[in-house]
């Protein structure tokens, strides 16, 4: 199975890039799921039901969110009536929607997406190992599903890093989101398991993570919080990951990283 993994999409310049490129890789790649974290698309901050519908439209099969999950309040009723759109399974009880979705894809095949959160240097929510595992204990990688890919919005490194090894072997890829800043350290990891520190962000990287620069720059010098930061309107580079699995184990053959447009060098995976 070809999976493509798009990280965080930030404001308008992140959603027209997304939904100019992606049918296009879709082709181009052969992918059998697309996978797209949106938390930031609406002005850097959340997500409105249209744009994820933007999103649904230029071919992503599901849309996973984060920290920023309920920063435009519409987004609630919307979540609990579209399951592809996914929030951090380690949400509390009784939180709208869900953390993960077995979706179908061609050739008959079944792939699991999850959407797990952070606790270091984000909100102190559940437990994300834990909540995963009792995700995982229902299916079974290479015979219930084909594959299991695991969108790790967090923060450290070092939690990242903590729960990929956790679970290596037991899910096909483990990508990270949150940082905005694309990792080079992709990998496939003892037992099998694809694993990217983090993705990067689908927006301008003229910017401080998305944001203009200069307004996000002074809150570092004054240590005062200032206007509301507004997304960077330059050309965006697209920042995602390709992930190949084998059917028959679930497990990763292959990851590579793709990079298309704006500022940073371009790389396409074959």
């Amino acid at each position: 199975m070809r999976i493509l993994f798009l990280g965080d999409v930030v404001g308008r310049t992140g959603r027209e890039a997304v939904g100019a490129a992606l049918p296009g890789l879709r082709e181009r790649l052969r992918i059998d799921l697309a996978v797209v974290n949106a938390e930031n698309a609406s002005h850097g901050f959340g997500c409105a039901p249209e744009m994820a519908d933007a999103i649904f439209r230029a071919g992503a099969d599901v849309i996973t969110l984060g920290n920023h999950a309920w920063d435009r309040k519409e987004l609630i009723p919307y979540i609990a009536e579209q399951p592809r759109l996914l929030r951090p399974l380690n949400f509390p009880p009784g939180t709208p929607g869900a953390g993960a979705i077995v979706v179908e894809v061609p050739g008959g095949r079944r792939a699991l997406v999850m959407n797990a959160m952070g606790r270091l240097f984000l909100d102190a929510i559940d437990c994300p190992f834990r909540g995963t595992a009792e995700v995982l204990a229902k299916h079974r990688l290479g015979g219930t599903v084909q594959a299991i890919l695991i969108d790790f919005h967090a923060e450290a490194t070092s939690e990242k890093m903590a729960f990929a090894h956790s679970f290596d072997g037991k899910v096909s890829a483990v990508i990270g989101t949150h940082t905005h800043c694309p990792t080079c350290d992709q990998q496939i990891l003892p037992g099998g398991t694809a694993y990217q520190t983090d993705a990067g962000m689908c927006g301008d990287y003229d910017s401080v993570i998305g944001n203009q620069k200069d307004a996000a720059s002074i809150r570092f010098w004054r240590k005062i919080p200032g206007d509301r930061l507004q997304p960077a309107a330059g050309e965006a580079t697209l920042c995602g990951t390709l992930v190949e699995t084998d059917d028959a184990t679930g497990l990763a053959r292959r990851i590579d990283l793709l990079r298309v447009g704006g500022r940073l060098s371009s790389t396409m995976p074959d």
